[in-house]
């Protein structure tokens, strides 16, 4: 940024820096949409203007709503009936309900039920006076090409696509099925016609999978037939190799060894129990007489009678032998009687000993029968467990083989049974029915959305035209890039401020109102007003140093320089000072031209010394401004050197000590080189700029490349300023405005 004067007033800087930068962001915002107000308007009543001719053009549309569910209560109820299809409903499967039924598959069944092919709206018709220009344009490109059935029904398909809506409503298992067309009953006859092609094809696809399922079963159930009989089959002749007999209870020789276990034990007792009884047998026999207690074990009749005669016997011996003596013959007697029973007791007991030892001989025979039968079927036994192994995985096979074919034959009378029930999971709960308002264009909505869509690009284009705008339109931008303070802002004036010539000795008469006298012919005005704040600045300025001799410059030609230099200097001469205007473009004369068309001598001329300063002057008999023009200057290559000379330092010089202000007007910067050889006898420069058209870069590569004329800026002019134009830009500019025919003001 260039650093030359800068602004005066520190406190305002202070004032700015110390603000909050939320204010300032809102103020800025606030200033670029008053600056660019007219073109948001534009752009918002432009698209307002859009938005009205589309609802004026376009056909209203209609949308209508079927509503259906899929019936968890109804898969449930047939859950035990279905072979394969019948599934918990969840997320994925709504989901996945809802892209079958924007499938091509639904649509094209619609788009033939309904013979939509024939129906103009599908056919390229989109209805309204904006459809038939759009169908009249496309008919000019088509030329005289006959769309095939193919063509017409994919063209159809397409605009059936872009009218249908299917959605879930929220997480339910209901899918909403909207259509939109021109006319309502036709709207509503397509959404019902959607919600019934997708139950038909719920059911055909139903059948479908039952018939394909059937065929598939009846073939596996043959397969597993075959191999299901070869399989028990393969037990069968297993069992008959092996002899394994099997009762229903268990296997044969299974039983049969359990059996003969059994008599074993049963063997293995009675023998013990024979033994046991020739044993106790044996030791009676060692006896003479048994004892009562042997006897009633034995329960024989004979040993108890013999022995009860024995005792009795005995008894009566030992009574006579007590009596009589036991040599009395009754004693001994009695005696012969007790052995003849002894014997008798003996003899008996030897034969039960016989029986005993035969009945102990013969279980111990069948004892041994027994474990012999015993070995022979746990040798069978044991080869029957090893067959077992390879029948039981026969069994198992066999059994495998059963339950599948049982299985298979169980689904494919489901399946069978499943063909004849047309039920499916959805059902519509809400027929679509003929909607009594258009779904579309929405009025308000349309509106609404021109004014924001207007809105926005409105913003975007004031954006784009405040970041594109490199050019001054107020003080805050000159002292923001130039670092220079703005002294005055001059409002443009019109073209009927006509403009007259000032020659020889003129007097008041040859004078008229012009752009050159304007502040004199308009005193009152913003323009004279503007004027005076640029004659206040250089009065102040000379408090600092010594500020009489002044160059006005400017960037490019026709920027105002001229104008705003021979106003500054008639201002000054009508106020009274001495002011002498010298006309310094001499490359281009256009300020000689227009006041002294007709001078034959001028500033080239004194510098050269040719003519004497006051034969070359013109003075305004009304404010005493005198006048220098350029002279003859068509024939001059370089300027710069004159103005460089020592005769222009001199002749600066002597118009110092004769008037009280020098006003020079000096070529633009940017075309020629003039303006930089003047900083030797010039004590202050101001800076044209015409107002919002003068590029930024510009005038700061020429400020850049002159840095003495930098050191001798007075200050920066905006001129040329629209100030209805201005007021957006400067809020005050407009804000005064009633306050100014109270002082005066006639503009």
């Amino acid at each position: 940024m260039l650093q030359l004067n800068q602004p005066s007033s520190e406190f305002n800087r202070a004032i700015g820096d110390a603000e909050d930068p939320s204010p300032q962001t809102l103020s800025t915002l606030v200033g670029m949409v008053r600056r660019q107000l007219p073109t948001i308007l534009t752009i918002i009543l432009s698209c307002l203007i859009v938005a009205l001719l589309y609802l004026f053009t376009a056909a209203p549309r209609y949308s209508s709503t079927a509503s259906i569910v899929i019936d968890t209560r109804k898969v449930q109820l047939f859950q035990s009936q279905s072979a394969f299809g019948d599934v918990a409903v969840d997320s994925a499967t709504v989901e996945t309900q809802v892209e079958i039924l924007k499938s091509e598959n639904i649509s094209l069944t619609v788009i033939r039920d309904l013979h939509l092919i024939d129906d103009p709206e599908f056919a390229g018709g989109n209805g309204g006076l904006l459809g038939a220009v759009i169908g009249s344009i496309s008919g000019l490109f088509s030329g005289s090409h006959v769309a095939s059935e193919y063509e017409l029904t994919r063209g159809a398909l397409q605009r059936f696509a872009s009218n249908r809506t299917v959605k879930r409503v929220g997480l339910s298992y209901v899918m909403e099925i909207g259509f939109t067309s021109h006319d309502p009953q036709k709207a509503a006859r397509i959404a019902n016609a959607i919600a019934d092609a997708y139950i038909v094809d719920q059911l055909e696809a139903k059948y479908q999978a039952t018939r394909r399922a059937s065929v598939w079963l009846q073939d596996r159930i043959r397969e597993l037939r075959t191999q299901a009989s070869t399989a028990q089959r393969a037990v069968v002749d297993f069992k008959t190799a092996n002899n394994i007999v099997d009762t229903g209870k268990g296997l044969m020789n299974q039983q049969q060894l359990t059996e003969v276990n059994t008599q074993l034990i049963s063997a293995h007792t009675a023998t013990a129990e024979a033994k046991a009884r020739l044993d106790r047998m044996n030791d009676m026999l060692k006896q003479e007489i048994p004892d009562a207690s042997v006897a009633d074990a034995l329960r024989n009749e004979t040993i108890v009678k013999l022995r009860g005669q024995y005792v009795d016997m005995a008894s009566k011996e030992a009574i006579w032998s007590a009596k009589y003596g036991s040599d009395h013959l009754a004693a001994v007697n009695l005696r012969k009687q007790m052995a003849e029973i002894k014997r008798n007791i003996t003899d008996e007991l030897k034969r039960i000993q016989e029986s005993y030892k035969s009945d102990y001989d013969i279980a111990l025979t069948r004892e041994d029968a027994i474990k012999s039968s015993l070995n022979s079927l746990v040798s069978e036994s044991q080869l029957t467990n090893q067959a077992q192994i390879q029948l039981r995985e026969l069994e198992s096979n066999a059994q495998s083989y059963q339950a599948m074919y049982d299985n298979f034959l169980q689904r494919y009378m489901e399946s069978v049974q499943q063909q004849s029930f047309p039920i499916t999971e959805a059902r519509v709960i809400s027929a679509a029915t003929t909607p009594l308002v258009k779904s579309s264009p929405k009025t308000l909505i349309v509106l609404a959305a021109a004014l924001l869509g207007g809105l926005i690009l409105s913003l975007g284009a004031a954006i784009a035209r405040e970041l594109t705008d490199k050019v001054f339109r107020t003080a805050g931008q000159v002292e923001a890039s130039l670092g220079a303070n703005c002294i005055a802002i001059l409002p443009a004036l019109g073209d009927e401020a006509g403009q007259s010539t000032l020659s020889g000795k003129f007097s008041k008469k040859d004078l008229q109102p012009n752009l050159l006298r304007y502040v004199v012919e308009n005193p009152l005005s913003r323009f004279a007003e503007a004027v005076r704040s640029l004659k206040v600045a250089v009065d102040l300025n000379s408090i600092v140093r010594e500020n009489r001799v002044l160059a006005i410059t400017s960037t490019l030609p026709d920027e105002g320089k001229s104008t705003l230099s021979t106003n500054l200097a008639q201002l000054m001469a009508h106020g009274g000072s001495r002011v002498i205007l010298v006309d310094s473009d001499l490359r281009n004369p256009s300020l000689s031209r227009s006041l002294v068309p007709d001078a034959k001598c001028g500033l080239v001329d004194v510098v050269a010394q040719k003519v004497r300063l006051e034969d070359a002057l013109i003075v305004d008999p009304e404010t005493r401004l005198s006048v220098l023009p350029a002279g003859v200057t068509s024939k001059l290559l370089h300027t710069n050197e004159i103005l460089a000379s020592k005769a222009m330092r001199d002749l600066v010089a002597l118009l110092r000590s004769k008037f009280d202000y020098v006003v020079l007007d000096m070529p633009p910067m940017a075309p020629v080189v003039d303006v930089r050889v003047t900083a030797s006898y010039v004590d202050s420069y101001v800076y044209v700029i015409e107002w919002a058209k003068t590029n930024i870069d510009v005038i700061m590569h020429n400020l850049r490349g002159a840095p003495v004329i930098q050191e001798k800026l007075l200050g920066v002019v905006l001129n040329k300023a629209d100030i209805n134009v201005l007021a957006r830009y400067e809020s005050h500019y407009g804000r005064y405005d009633k306050y100014y025919g109270r002082y005066g003001y006639t503009d």
